[in-house]
């Protein structure tokens, strides 16, 4: 890919008059109209312009500063303070548990439960890769769950176990607590950290793939500290041998990593839909409504320790099709953001901001990886992932405009709206921005 007219192989057009260019109203605009101008007319690109080979259809403005992001300092201060207090308690619950069960057992432990984070926290930055939420935000949702979640379920569940059994003496009290009281209790304290997430970066809670990231997020740190405490009793049990150790470690953190991530994952795709298709009052029901399959998944999950029979044979039966069901379920979330991107980008083609071959190129991810192949040949990978992402960004505030704009009599939805246009100009301008760093990047090469 020495060339640049390689990595795509439609031309592309030159707007050359460099006339201002103009956010789209949230109905985007009608074919072959240009907003505020008459039919058929095209403001910005020159009559007889000529098709010119890739990186050379871009306009080319003079380098300008990125807008900052504009965000009311008292909101600024509340996230920091929230952020501090969700890490305190966090750092707390682990000092509490390592002095309950050892310094040194809680090291090991601590280490070992390491790996299954690992995995899930690179998968889940993979998944999240062409628009990353924000890191303060992964941070937060982390903290919640390896920290406050694991102290609400065990407080609560210390409550609700007594009356689940209360309803049914005779029952084991392992698999009632496994079964049903650890999915209903669990699942709730973990998604009420997605909750929290959603309405303290509504801005950034863009459908549900973020929904997914942000609960898989909270779910990996309840995971992490809860393998703690079952490594460090599995290793009391066995008398202080590794064997007992290892065999926990492989079922939980090798053969299992997952699990709570997909439980949570469940709701927070629900939460991510509502929160791209509708206002609070749809969140609050899809997060309900999102509780019932994490609930059924995790109880599910668990009962396999219950179930008499070959322990690897029922994991290849019923955990496995459950993960199988979950990276498609990812797969087909992806597939459609990556149609709703490339609508949503299409709609400013009439206006100027992007051409027409830009768009496939910003949307998919074939497009998106030949676009970073061919950066890469004169280094200018990071203008072109950051020029990508603010192209996605875009999209999805786009989106939340168009559903915005149904509701917009009310006088919170009229606010979430303004502050929505204001954001997509903002990343308007910021796109041009990394274009056109990028193609002076390209112009300099050697």
């Amino acid at each position: 890919m020495s060339e640049p007219g390689n990595w795509h192989s439609q031309p592309w057009q030159d707007p050359q008059d460099g006339a201002p260019r103009q956010p789209l109203p949230a109905g985007g605009p009608q074919p072959g109209q240009a907003p505020g101008l008459a039919p058929g007319t095209q403001p910005h690109l020159t009559p007889g312009t000529q098709l010119t080979p890739a990186a050379e259809y871009w306009s080319h403005p003079a380098p300008a500063a990125r807008p900052p992001r504009r965000k009311a300092p008292g909101a600024k201060v509340t996230n920091i303070i929230v952020l501090c207090l969700f890490v305190a308690v966090a750092l707390g619950t682990l000092a509490v548990f390592a002095v309950a069960i050892g310094t040194s057992v809680f090291l090991v432990c601590g280490a070992l439960a390491l790996v299954p984070l690992a995995i899930c926290v690179m998968t889940l930055v993979w998944i999240d890769r062409w628009e990353p939420e924000p890191k303060a935000a992964l941070v937060l949702g982390f903290c919640w769950g390896a920290g406050m979640s694991v102290v609400t379920a065990l407080v609560v569940g210390g409550w609700v176990q007594p009356l689940l059994m209360a309803s049914n003496a005779t029952a084991d009290p392992g698999m009632v607590g496994a079964v049903v009281q650890a999915p209903l209790v669990e699942e709730v304290c973990k998604g009420a950290g997605v909750l929290l997430l959603f309405f303290l970066r509504r801005r950034t809670f863009d459908g549900p793939i973020d929904g997914v990231v942000y609960a898989g997020m909270v779910a990996a740190g309840f995971a992490f500290t809860e393998n703690i405490l079952y490594f460090g009793q599995a290793f009391k049990d066995s008398g202080g041998h590794a064997g007992g150790l290892v065999g926990i470690f492989v079922m939980r953190g090798l053969m299992s990593p997952f699990a709570h991530v997909m439980f949570t994952g469940a709701l927070g795709a629900c939460v991510g839909y509502a929160a791209r298709h509708g206002g609070t009052a749809m969140v609050l029901g899809a997060w309900a409504v999102g509780l019932v399959p994490a609930m059924l998944l995790h109880g599910l999950w668990n009962s396999l320790t219950f179930i008499h029979g070959n322990f690897f044979v029922l994991y290849l039966v019923l955990q496995v099709p459950v993960f199988v069901l979950f990276i498609t379920g990812i797969v087909l979330l992806r597939r459609a953001e990556a149609r709703m991107t490339r609508r949503r980008l299409a709609d400013y083609v009439a206006s100027g901001w992007f051409s027409q071959p830009e768009v496939p190129m910003l949307a998919s991810g074939a497009g998106r990886r030949r676009a970073l192949a061919w950066s890469k040949t004169f280094g200018a990978e990071r203008p072109m992932k950051e020029f990508i992402r603010l192209a996605t960004r875009l999209a999805f505030t786009r989106q939340r405009l168009m559903v915005d704009a149904r509701g917009a009599e009310g006088s919170a939805a009229a606010r979430r709206f303004k502050a929505a246009q204001q954001q997509e100009l903002e990343l308007l301008k910021a796109a041009t921005a990394a274009r056109s760093e990028l193609l002076s990047r390209h112009a300099a090469r050697p």
